[in-house]
C-alpha cells in the first residue's frame, strides 16, 4: 500500500511543479512585456478632434516636426529661427519619445521656476527659450500669434496621453549617467564621434540638410548653424544623458544603449568643447543666481572655487561635495 501511495503522489508533485514553473515563467514573460510597453506611449494622432482646436493641434505637431520649414531663416510662415534646427531633433517623435527630452507633461508642469532665468516662466516663455537658444532665434514668437497658440495646443493635447498620478513618469526625464571619478575626455570623444556619429552628422559636425533644404535631416552639432552656448545640449552631462538612450539613432534604445556612460560623456565633451569648435555667440548666459547653476554649466561666476573647465568636463564629484558642504543643491 505504501508503494502505491508514493506512486500516486509523485505524478501529482510533477504536475504541481510543472504548473508552478509555467505560471512563474508566464508571469515573468508578461512582466517583461509590460516593461517593454512602458518604454513606448502610443499617441494616436487619428484622435485629434476635427475642430478648430484640432486644427491648431495638427499645426503645432507640424511645427514640432518641421519647425524650420515654417519659422526658420526661410520660413513659409515667418522668420524667427536663426538656424534650421527643428524641435524634433532633440524632442524626438514630436516630443513624445520617452527618455528624449519628453514634452508630454510640460502642459501640467508650467508655469514653473527656472534657475537659468531666475524666475517663474510660463510654457509660452519656455518655448521661446528654445527658439532663442538652441534655434539661435532672430526674435521670439509673439505670445498670442498663430504659431505659439499651435505649439501650446499641441502640448495640451499630448498631455492627455501622459501617465497620471506621478510627479515624474518613467521616461519623462532622460536616463541618468554615472559620473566618473575622472574628467570626461574630449580626445577619446573625438574618436568615438568618428566611429558612431560622423556617418550622419558629418566629420565636420555640420549635419545634413533635408532634400528641400528647409531643415536638417541630421542637425549640426557645432558651428554657426548649431545651438548656442548656454543651451541644455551644451551641457556635457545633460547631453550625455540624452545620447545614452538615443544615439546612434538606428541602434540605441533606452533599454539597450550602445554607448557606455563614460563614452557618452566623452562624446559630449568633444562636441561641446569650445576650445575645438565654434558656436553662435549667445546674447546672455543667464543664471542670475550663481548658487543655482547646474554643475556642468561652464560659465562663471560660480559659488565654488572650481574652474570653468572642471565644470564643463569634470571630475564633478568634488564640485558636488563642495556645494553640499555649503548647503547648496547640486543639480545636473
Amino acid at each position: 500500500m505504501l508503494k502505491r501511495t508514493k506512486s500516486r503522489i509523485i505524478p501529482f508533485l510533477l504536475i504541481f511543479i510543472i504548473s508552478a514553473v509555467a505560471f512563474f515563467s508566464c508571469n515573468e514573460t508578461e512582466s517583461k512585456e509590460m516593461n517593454e510597453q512602458e518604454q513606448k506611449i502610443a499617441v494616436d494622432t487619428t484622435m485629434i478632434p476635427n475642430t478648430k482646436f484640432g486644427a491648431a493641434v495638427k499645426y503645432g505637431r507640424q511645427l514640432m516636426l518641421n519647425t524650420a520649414y515654417y519659422i526658420g531663416p526661410n520660413g513659409t510662415k515667418g522668420r524667427y529661427l536663426g538656424n534650421k534646427i527643428s524641435c524634433t531633433n532633440c524632442h524626438q517623435e514630436a516630443g513624445t519619445k520617452l527618455f528624449s527630452f519628453n514634452l508630454m507633461k510640460s502642459h501640467d508642469d508650467y508655469p514653473q521656476y527656472r534657475a537659468r532665468e531666475g524666475k517663474i516662466l510660463t510654457l509660452a516663455e519656455r518655448i521661446n527659450n528654445c527658439v532663442m537658444r538652441p534655434q539661435n532665434g532672430v526674435k521670439p514668437l509673439p505670445l498670442d500669434g498663430e504659431e505659439m497658440v499651435a505649439f501650446l495646443s499641441y502640448l495640451k493635447w499630448i498631455n492627455s496621453f501622459a501617465p497620471k498620478g506621478e510627479e515624474v513618469f518613467n521616461g519623462q526625464k532622460n536616463k541618468a549617467v554615472d559620473l566618473p571619478a575622472v574628467a570626461a575626455n574630449p580626445e577619446k570623444g573625438a574618436l568615438l564621434y568618428q566611429a558612431n556619429c560622423a556617418r550622419c552628422h558629418g566629420k565636420d559636425g555640420a549635419g545634413v540638410l533635408a532634400a528641400d533644404r528647409h531643415a536638417y535631416r541630421y542637425p549640426p552639432l557645432w558651428g554657426a548653424q548649431s545651438y548656442q552656448p548656454g543651451s541644455s545640449m551644451h551641457r556635457v552631462i545633460k547631453q550625455a544623458q540624452w545620447l545614452k538612450s538615443n544615439m546612434p539613432y538606428d541602434k540605441a534604445t533606452a533599454d539597450a544603449p550602445v554607448l557606455t556612460d563614460a563614452e557618452a560623456l566623452d562624446i559630449a565633451a568633444f562636441v561641446n568643447s569650445d576650445k575645438i569648435h565654434q558656436r553662435p555667440n549667445p546674447k546672455t548666459f543667464d543664471y542670475p543666481h550663481p548658487e543655482e547653476k547646474a554643475i556642468d554649466y561652464a560659465h562663471a561666476p560660480f559659488v565654488d572655487p572650481f574652474t570653468e573647465e572642471q565644470h564643463r568636463i569634470g571630475p564633478w564629484q568634488p564640485i558636488i561635495d563642495y556645494l553640499k558642504s555649503k548647503g547648496y543643491t547640486a543639480t545636473y
